[in-house]
């Protein structure tokens, strides 16, 4: 060691001391104590200022081939004027903020401590840290330079030498309590595991071995037994946290039977074992490595431990609703070890502390086991004889035992039935006749009759049901099974049984016959029940003149809108109400019915005269009409009325139906609020309507749809910018068939996704074949959307599925929408284009201007184009150029293209060029042509594009 006073310099690093006075018995030097790191074997420091006010520089060797150049650097000063004796203690481990990844499991700290004046401290004997005995003179200022055996110094404290030795014997009196009882646990759990042997038994032994093993290490136990070195403790410790997280794993599996739950468990927890028994192996290379992945996988088990009990204790299972309160202390030790190895809860208790918490943690668990394991034993059989075996399940089954001293004629019944029915306790106790006026009318004969047999016989079993009334007013269905008891002259002198309520089980039969026959809604028959009577009026029909049934198909219109803006709740009640005023209109021998959802069927036999049945059939439309309060809210219904009278002696039921509903159909069509009688050449376009809709099935596999493609023209200077994909249809036999035919079929069955699908490929496939032959095209293609597509859950997908496939730019695909799409289920229709417009595709407004929501939509949608309806365009009043220049202007406004439908004239044309119109579309410019007739046009309109 040399020193060498420095006059007059400020040293780079000098330690600042720590005042000491002679009643401080403990100082904690962590955060006064500097450290230096890779320094070599020589280093030198400037010691703190003497009491002359001089600060000199110390140089230290180490002393040791452990040394790897990390030193530590602190000063004390002894204000005293009496000379102290104190102990420097550097713990070679502490769980406080010894992290949880790649832990600091403690060693030697200190290899020697060298003051700057005097020799080398002495080492005082202890297992568990580093201790050296310092004297401290009067007055004097030292500052002492420590060998560090690693660079890691979580704690250095100053002790007077008595009071750390009282300090360590009171925490050995402590552990030795803690590990004494950590030893009987896991001593009386490996013995219940060989006297009872099962499996949850050895389980809970090897935890609590484990948790031995891992408190001896804590508490320096294993020095006591083994000779280790402190690199070896490291290792010990490791391992010892290894096998606590090992076998909390395996007790978790085995206590909740895991494997019966799923098999994969089962593997899952194997392989999560031997995961960690290597670890073992790892422990010995690098402890800290091992000691962190168990460190880990102790806070996941826990946390799937707590997981699966939750589970598993809602379904009932009843392991794992008494394992709630030791998960739940594993749960609290856990915390408490998280706040303890993070540094967030440091003092000299806890770890001690958390040691007594995993002893208690075993101990709960084999309370536990120990409830288990002894459970169902066979000191449990036999202990019932067969008549309280009996009793027991008579009790347990909840049924009322039925006694009649026949000899008496006296009635008990246990439990008191009386009480079930409301009555004052015991009223129904005694002679049999007090039953009789309290059962139903229609039931007294039958009971009567049932007890007279019995006992005229004097054999059989008596096995009645029967209705009694309670005190309320309700009757009770109740079921009696009984057997006589004979006397020794053969006659009856007892009847004993039991009595069951069976109300529940006969409403429910009452129910579901009623459900099987009726509406659940309105009560009225069903379409099954409706056919059946119609058919019985009509095998009376031939016989007179006094049976002509009239049969009224009667179909809410908007029912769908009303139910979709007001809610399913509000639909309900309105159908209530119309069923209510439809009744007032009947007579005992007409029948309403309910047969689907917003459609009635009604068979009108009161009335022969066709005038009267016309006027019936005007007034079950005007009460429809008349208005229902819903909510502050008034609604006006309006219904369409087929009608069908029986007029051939050959026709069903289901025929006279179907003639009904044609005549309710085409009411419909003609825009509903009417009613139709049905004439014979309405079979004939039904039946035109089924074909069509059997032939559109098979048209898109023999090739016969196709699209024609009208072209979108620039206002500015007359260039091509799109086209709209149009549907055409080529019957084999019918020939052209206008989309205004086969669209609406198609719309009304299962077809117009396929339909609107077929179009949305074939258009981008043809815009990818013109771009082959001609090069990149700044145009874009249009094509329709329906309703039915719009609410489609998988129209996201299918869109994003083709565009995948054809790999076309989605900026040149525009979907057109008119605004009666979004009017059936707003809400939805937003969300879907909301992810439409995700994708890139650009969404067009069709038929703007003829709705009265339109001006909403254009803020609430992601449109970017709309399309003025030709109505709009074409309008010949005084007030349509200003119209449409507010139109236009608006749409500029937010930013959207305008399409014009139907421009007649160049004049209209350039007009709306003037007005700002960006697109026109119209016979005038050209009419649909077909997709090799537009590639002759693109060739000639972009010859700039084509390819060499």
């Amino acid at each position: 060691m040399t020193v060498t006073a420095v006059l007059g310099a400020h040293p780079a690093r000098a330690a600042e001391p720590v005042k000491i006075s002679r009643d401080d018995t403990a100082l904690d030097l962590t955060e006064t104590t500097d450290i230096y790191t890779n320094q070599g074997e020589a280093f030198q420091v400037s010691t703190a200022a003497g009491a002359d006010g001089i600060r000199r520089r110390i140089e230290v060797r180490a002393s040791s081939p452990r040394h790897q150049g990390d030193w530590a650097v602190f000063a004390l000063a002894n204000v005293s004027e009496e000379q102290l004796e104190r102990v420097i203690v550097a713990p070679h481990f502490r769980l406080v903020n010894s992290q949880l990844f790649w832990p600091d499991l403690g060693s030697q700290r200190i290899i020697a401590i060298t003051p700057s004046e005097g020799f080398a401290l002495d080492r005082e004997p202890s297992p568990d840290a580093d201790v050296f005995r310092i004297t401290l003179n009067p007055g004097s200022v030292i500052t002492f330079v420590a060998e560090l055996a690693t660079p890691q110094l979580p704690q250095i404290y100053l002790w007077e030498p008595e009071a750390y030795k009282d300090t360590v014997n009171a925490f050995t009196l402590y552990r030795g309590i803690v590990l004494g009882i950590a030893g009987l646990l896991a001593v009386f759990l490996t013995i219940l595991f060989v006297v009872k042997g099962t499996s949850m038994l050895p389980a809970a032994a090897a935890l609590a071995w484990a948790v031995l093993a891992y408190i001896c290490v804590d508490f320096g136990f294993l020095d006591k037994l083994i000779t280790i070195t402190s690199s070896d403790q490291r290792i010990w410790r490791a391992c010892a946290e290894v096998a606590l997280a090992s076998s909390l794993v395996i007790f978790l599996f085995t206590y909740l039977n895991l494997n019966r739950w799923h098999v994969h468990l089962g593997y899952a927890t194997l392989a999560w074992i031997v995961g960690l028994v290597l670890l073992f192996g790892v422990a010995i290379y690098d402890p800290s490595i091992a000691s962190g992945i168990a460190r880990l996988s102790f806070a996941l088990t826990s946390t799937a431990g707590i997981l699966l009990i939750v589970y598993l204790g809602f379904n009932r299972y009843d392991r794992a609703i008494l394992l709630v309160p030791t998960w739940g202390l594993i749960l609290v030790w856990l915390f408490g070890a998280w706040l303890t190895v993070t540094g967030r809860l440091d003092n000299d208790i806890i770890q001690p502390a958390l040691g007594g918490g995993l002893v208690l943690i075993v101990l709960l668990i084999g309370f536990t086991v120990m409830q288990h394991a002894f459970a169902g034993g066979a000191y449990q059989q036999g202990l019932f004889s067969d008549l309280e075996r009996q009793s027991l399940a008579l009790t347990g089954s909840g049924d009322t035992v039925w006694d009649w001293d026949v000899a008496r004629d006296r009635v008990v019944t246990t439990p008191d039935i009386s009480t079930r029915l409301g009555l004052s306790p015991g009223s129904m106790h005694g002679p049999v006749r007090n039953w009789l006026p309290r059962l139903h009318p229609d039931d007294r004969d039958r009971f009567r009759a049932t007890l007279d047999v019995l006992l005229e016989h004097r054999r059989g079993r008596l096995n009645h049901e029967f209705r009694i009334r309670a005190e309320d007013g309700h009757f009770h269905w109740l079921q009696i099974r009984a057997r006589p008891v004979l006397g020794s002259d053969g006659e009856i002198i007892r009847c004993v049984g039991t009595v069951v309520d069976i109300t529940e089980q006969k409403n429910s039969v009452e129910r579901l016959l009623q459900d099987a026959v009726h509406d659940n809604l309105t009560g009225l028959p069903n379409r099954q029940v409706f056919l059946d009577r119609l058919q019985a009026v009509l095998t009376l029909a031939p016989g007179g003149d006094t049976v002509r049934p009239t049969v009224l198909s009667i179909d809410i219109d908007r029912y769908k809108q009303v139910n979709d803006s007001l809610g399913i709740a509000a639909g309900d009640n309105i159908l209530i109400a119309l069923t209510r005023r439809l009744r007032r209109l009947l007579k005992p021998q007409d029948t309403l019915a309910r047969l689907n959802g917003d459609q009635f069927g009604l068979i009108l036999v009161s009335e022969r005269d066709p005038v009267k049945v016309a006027d019936f059939a005007d007034a079950v439309s005007k009460a429809i009409m008349v208005p229902i309060n819903f909510a502050g809210r008034e609604i006006i219904l309006t219904a369409s009325i087929g009608l069908a009278s029986w007029v051939d002696q050959q026709e069903s039921a289901a025929s006279l139906l179907a003639d009904a509903e044609l005549a309710m159909y085409r009411a419909k069509r003609a825009g509903g609020n009417r009613v139709e009688p049905f004439r014979p050449a309405f079979r004939s376009s039904g039946t035109d309507r089924l074909q069509i809709e059997t032939d559109l099935r098979r048209a898109i596999e023999r090739k016969e749809l196709s699209l024609a493609y009208q072209p979108i023209i620039q206002l500015k200077d007359g260039e091509i910018a799109g086209f709209e994909a149009l549907l055409r249809w080529e019957h084999p036999k019918r020939g052209s068939i206008p989309p205004s035919e086969f669209i609406p079929i198609a719309e009304m069955s299962d077809l117009i996704g396929e339909l609107g699908m077929f179009a949305l490929d074939r258009a981008a496939n043809d815009l990818m074949d013109w771009q082959q032959h001609t090069g990149e095209l700044p145009i874009f293609v249009s094509a329709n959307l329906s309703s039915a597509q719009l609410l489609n859950a998988e129209l996201y997908n299918d869109v994003r599925t083709l565009l995948a496939k054809t790999q076309v730019n989605p900026a040149q695909l525009k979907l057109e929408l008119t605004e009666s799409v979004m009017m059936e289920n707003p809400e939805q229709a937003r969300l879907v284009l909301a992810r439409l417009k995700e994708t890139g595709l650009s969404l067009a407004l069709d038929d703007f201007g003829t709705g009265y929501s339109s001006l909403a939509y254009l803020t609430q949608f992601p449109f970017d184009t709309i399309k003025l309806d030709k109505a709009l365009v074409g309008d010949t009043s005084d007030k349509r150029a200003v119209l449409l220049r507010s139109v236009i202007a608006m749409a500029r406004a937010l930013e959207m293209t305008v399409v014009a439908e139907g421009v007649e004239t160049d004049e209209d044309a350039a007009e709306l060029a003037k007005m700002g119109c960006h697109f026109a579309q119209s016979f005038l410019f050209s009419p649909p042509a077909p997709a090799d007739a537009v590639l002759r046009l693109l060739k000639e309109r972009f010859p700039l594009t084509k390819r060499a």
